[in-house]
């Protein structure tokens, strides 16, 4: 455990809290947020393990909310240490409010949401992980790293538990469980390599004896190698390419944007909701109370931007659904955004599920390809052109050529792709069935999503790129 987690260890969070408030009665108002994450992780590489080890941080953030004239405005100030005493938290608020009166009257101010009673957890400790939470792995990893494959890989747990209290008498608690595992296998010539990977809350439900033999299975269909020139392909997206096209275009539902005409949401009058993108009835969704997705079901903002707001601290979270039925539906909008549109107070979500698909895996749809491509993940994902939400990225660890509904040899070269993730929505003819996966560009910032793999009719691969 490093210095810093031995501090945080010592912290009792709600006095922390308290003792924030405490020092900024004579403000207009305070949120004070402090966060304690506790992370376990393994690395192995060449098939032999090489690190393991337990961490504990944390971190206070004080919103503090100072009348100026012309209105109200806001201020943060956070810290990675462990500031407990009476005189380093009254700094601290002291900085948030000088960030507050340099920045001049917020647009987007709104009164704190109020109490509906503490949460019963508010009193207790900080969740803690510990490397034992890798023993159902253990058993299979040790299996894996005896096999013919050099493997490498990492998996990591934290528990995140937050504490959120702020003036008007709010004090909320939610202990968040964060898990993934990629594994990264080569043939012993190192010339051939495949990628395979999971996001999970407790590594229960984690095979990694199974994701090794798709990984293998990678292998084995790369050694035929064949040279595709770019163009549009009929292409078969597995569950985690799927998630990182969703995660952006979710991403991109904001409400602002879509009302000032400088998004792809936005229509010649107005927002495009409402507007149907496909005739299959797929929804998009956040849901916070998705089983084994969960996520704070109330807000914590430490800054304010489209669709989120530092005064919307405490506020519910919901399920929102931004495609629903195949038709464009909510969009994100802070409470004061949405008192400015004429529109519903629509938070942000934590995690994602693409669903109303068929009961087709990835492989059925492979099965039913006459000739095209089969992805492995994307990389490197970023915006072209934000009228029309057109990416450009890579794709990673393994392109394969499907003829005849079979993989039939690896493209010896990645591409660089670039299309819509409206456009998977719009042109798709196939969606399968809805399982859990982990996105692989946004994986450091978003694990919880569910996705189906999908058949895109013409996906365009604009260049080749050398890279693995």
């Amino acid at each position: 455990m490093t210095d810093a987690g031995v501090a945080a260890r010592r912290w009792r969070a709600q006095d922390v809290v308290e003792g924030a408030l405490a020092a900024a009665t004579r403000l207009h108002g305070c949120a004070v947020l402090v966060r304690e994450t506790s992370e376990a992780v393994l690395r192995w590489a060449n098939s032999t393990m090489t690190t393991n080890g337990h961490t504990t941080s944390g971190r206070v953030t004080v919103v503090a909310f100072v009348a100026v004239e012309g209105g109200v405005a806001a201020g943060v100030a956070s810290s990675s240490a462990a500031v407990t005493a009476a005189g380093q938290l009254a700094e601290l608020v002291a900085a948030a409010e000088a960030a507050a009166r340099d920045a001049g009257p917020a647009e987007d101010a709104a009164p704190l949401p109020e109490s509906a009673g503490d949460d019963r957890g508010w009193d207790e400790a900080g969740a803690e992980t510990s490397i034992g939470v890798f023993g159902p792995l253990a058993t299979g990893l040790s299996e894996v790293l005896a096999g013919p494959q050099r493997q490498s890989g990492f998996a990591s747990h934290e528990l995140t538990t937050t504490w959120l209290g702020t003036s008007t008498g709010l004090r909320r608690r939610w202990v968040q469980p964060t898990g993934s595992i990629e594994l990264n296998a080569k043939t012993p010539d190192l010339a051939g390599s495949a990628w395979t990977g999971a996001s999970t809350a407790d590594f229960t439900d984690v095979d990694v004896v199974a994701l090794a033999a798709e990984a293998a299975r990678r292998l084995e269909w790369g050694r035929r190698k064949v040279a595709l020139p770019p163009g549009r392909y009929e292409t078969v997206l597995p569950p985690s390419a799927v998630a990182d096209l969703m995660v952006y275009l979710a991403w991109s539902m904001e409400g602002r944007p879509a009302q000032e005409g400088r998004s792809a949401l936005a229509g010649p009058d107005g927002p495009r909701t409402g507007e149907r993108l496909t005739d299959l009835p797929l929804t998009l969704a956040s849901d916070p109370a998705a089983p084994g997705l969960e996520y704070e079901p109330f807000l914590t903002a430490s800054r304010s931007g489209e669709g989120i707001s530092v005064f919307d601290n405490g506020a519910p979270t919901r399920r929102v659904e931004w495609i629903k039925q195949g038709v464009i539906g909510e969009l994100a909008y802070s409470r004061a955004e949405a008192a400015e549109f004429g529109t519903a107070f629509t938070p942000g979500g934590d995690n994602l599920l693409l669903t109303g698909g068929s009961s087709a895996t990835t492989a059925d749809l492979v099965a039913g390809t006459g000739r095209g491509l089969l992805l492995t993940c994307l990389w490197y994902i970023r915006p072209v052109d934000p009228a029309t939400l057109l990416l450009t990225g890579l794709t990673r660890d393994g392109v394969y050529l499907v003829e005849g509904g079979e993989v039939v040899g690896e493209v010896d070269h990645n591409f660089r792709f670039n299309h819509s993730p409206l456009d998977v929505l719009r042109r798709t003819p196939e969606v399968g069935a809805t399982e859990r996966t982990l996105p692989r560009e946004w994986k450091d910032w978003f694990t919880r999503t569910a996705m189906p793999p999908v058949r895109v009719p013409d996906l365009n691969m604009s260049s080749v790129s050398l890279g693995r």
